[in-house]
């Protein structure tokens, strides 16, 4: 009976012995084996040249340079020798002397790991390096890196973004078109393998394996090199002459939704976006949301004469003074008012009266319908990585004073990329289109180009040749008529936009925008200026309709288009 336990038990334990070596050489055998390899091979990964972007006609916006990241060798130094190394690579790395002792606190804790190799400092440039190595220092080294480089500085940095470094280390584009196109941008790295011996060494006779890093993909903008100064130029003084908070501008071809120019101020160096505060990456012109005021009023204005429910000599029986309605009293601007007034003369008077009463014309399905139309509620998918866009709010939520204020703009938010794309639909004869800012992906084998993309047709083309002439007669009639340049058919509209404010609207706090295109009769721009809560002056006639024409005037020789009136 014993003999017959006692071989039970050995056939037991060799039964366990099987099942531990199976489990080992079977089911963790791929585990292992990887293991194994990281124990006695040492992998280094080869960076990759990110691609370059250039504006239209060539010229480099963004590139990569040869950069040099500094890296220790924790076990080749005493405590007292890294204490000294830290100091004296912090004197020439910090950015100025009253942060030596928090850079080398810095350098000191990396140098302390029980680690054979450790990163201390990337993107040096090579006279930075060239003053480290002078000194011979013990127990430091130099891998070679690429580091972003923008030769316009910041010039177009809400357009580009910047390249950042991601949660392992590596490079990696944060908003703009870095972010946007960083799949085709950052490439693919390569891979150097080498044996290594127990104090992690290469061993020079040992495997070697090595594969090519896949540089990265550039792109050729639709961003025009002149226009895009001189909006920036144009903002930068209207900042300043109007003591706005903050200035933006687009500029888009209506034709096929090219960005030809996109800026805004407060702006940023992205070779240096850490110097900066985080509220200034985002770019506001596709990010921001804001209550459009009088320029949405074109819109609406097109979509009722498309229902055919009024047209331009249709007189406003209402106008005669304030309308209440839901317990709210709508008024003007200014407390004029005009009795049978034309819906022509609304468009030129800016008249909120005139413009609830073509919203009831219109009726809130077809309202809502044309919002849809129109692209607001959903992103229009510009090839920026930080668009943001509001949901409508459901139709079952409207009531009759929402209707009646969002007629005039008030109580509808949208974005400025939203906003230009929608009156790009008026310009090119009733198409809304994708807006994009690069043309081309460009690489070894050849160029992907990024087509013209049609969304849908809003309104009829005779019904935006009626609305082009009603913004004409705006422009040359209206509030900004004084700004205008001679000889020119420019079809656009004011709007100045109070900014609500803890639940009810500043009086003294507004958007100002002006938004328009030219010529009106065969347009190739349609742009919108935006100046936020400027302090020279509330309304959009006397800041943003300014900066418009002022911009326009250039483009008129840019594009050598003489005056036709």
């Amino acid at each position: 009976m014993r003999i017959y336990i006692v071989k039970i038990f050995f056939l037991l334990f060799f039964l366990c012995i099987l099942a531990r070596l199976f489990y080992w050489q079977v089911v963790r055998a791929d585990f292992l084996q990887v293991r194994g390899e990281n124990q006695h091979f040492k992998d280094t990964f080869v960076e990759a040249e990110r691609g370059k972007i250039f504006f239209q006609d060539g010229s480099t916006l963004a590139s990569s340079n040869p950069a040099f990241s500094l890296y220790g060798l924790p076990k080749v130094s005493s405590p007292e020798e890294k204490l000294k190394l830290s100091y004296i690579l912090a004197k020439i790395l910090a950015d100025d002397s009253s942060q030596i002792d928090a850079e080398a606190k810095d350098l000191l804790n990396s140098l302390q790991q029980d680690l054979y190799w450790v990163p201390l400092k990337k993107g040096l440039e090579a006279q930075t390096r060239r003053k480290i190595e002078d000194l011979n220092l013990k127990g430091i080294g130099f891998d070679l890196s690429n580091a972003r480089f923008y030769p316009e500085g910041s010039s177009s940095a809400h357009l580009l973004g910047f390249v950042g470094s991601d949660s392992k280390g590596g490079q990696k584009g944060y908003f703009g078109l870095e972010g946007f196109y960083e799949g085709e941008l950052k490439g693919l790295p390569g891979l150097l393998r080498h044996e290594k011996d127990a104090l992690g060494l290469p061993i020079l006779i040992g495997k070697f394996f090595t594969s090519e890093a896949q540089n990265g993909k550039d792109l050729m903008l639709n961003i025009d090199r002149f226009i895009q100064f001189t909006v920036e130029e144009a903002l930068k003084r209207g900042l300043e002459k109007y003591g706005a908070k903050a200035a933006s501008a687009v500029v888009m071809d209506p034709k096929t939704g090219a960005i030809l120019a996109l800026a805004s101020f407060p702006n940023y160096d992205p070779a240096k976006y850490f110097n900066f505060p985080s509220d200034y990456y985002k770019n506001p012109i596709v990010a921001d949301t804001y209550e459009p005021g009088s320029t949405f009023k074109v819109l609406v204005m097109a979509a009722a004469l498309n229902e055919d429910v009024v047209t331009p000599e249709t007189v406003c029986d209402i106008c005669g003074g304030p309308i209440s309605l839901g317990g709210f009293s709508i008024r003007t601007w200014n407390n004029k008012y005009y009795p049978e007034t034309t819906l022509q003369d609304v468009i030129i008077h800016s008249d909120n009266t005139g413009m609830v009463f073509t919203g009831m014309k219109l009726g809130l399905d077809k309202f809502y319908s044309y919002l849809e139309n129109f692209g607001f509620g959903d992103p229009s998918d510009i090839d920026l990585q930080d668009e943001s866009s509001l949901d409508l709010r459901p139709k079952n939520k409207w009531r009759d004073i929402d209707l009646a204020t969002a007629s005039f703009g008030q109580g509808i938010a949208l974005t400025p990329i939203q906003m230009v794309r929608a009156v790009g639909a008026l310009a090119n004869g009733g198409y809304l289109m994708e807006p994009h800012v690069a043309q081309k992906i460009i690489d070894e084998k050849g160029s992907f180009e990024i087509k013209p993309k049609v969304i849908r047709q809003v309104i009829k083309e005779s019904t935006a040749k009626i609305i082009t002439e009603m913004m004409v007669k705006a422009v040359d009639e209206g509030e900004a008529k004084w700004a205008k340049p001679k000889g020119f058919k420019i079809a656009g509209k004011t709007g100045t936009a109070q900014i609500p404010v803890a639940g009810h609207y500043d009086p003294n706090k507004t958007i100002a925008s002006f938004v328009g295109f030219a010529p009106s009769d065969n347009p190739k721009f349609v742009m919108l200026v935006r100046y936020d809560q400027p302090s020279s002056s509330i309304f959009g006639s006397e800041t943003a309709a300014p900066t418009f024409f002022e911009i326009a005037k250039e483009l008129f020789i840019y594009y050598k288009i003489a005056p036709g009136e």
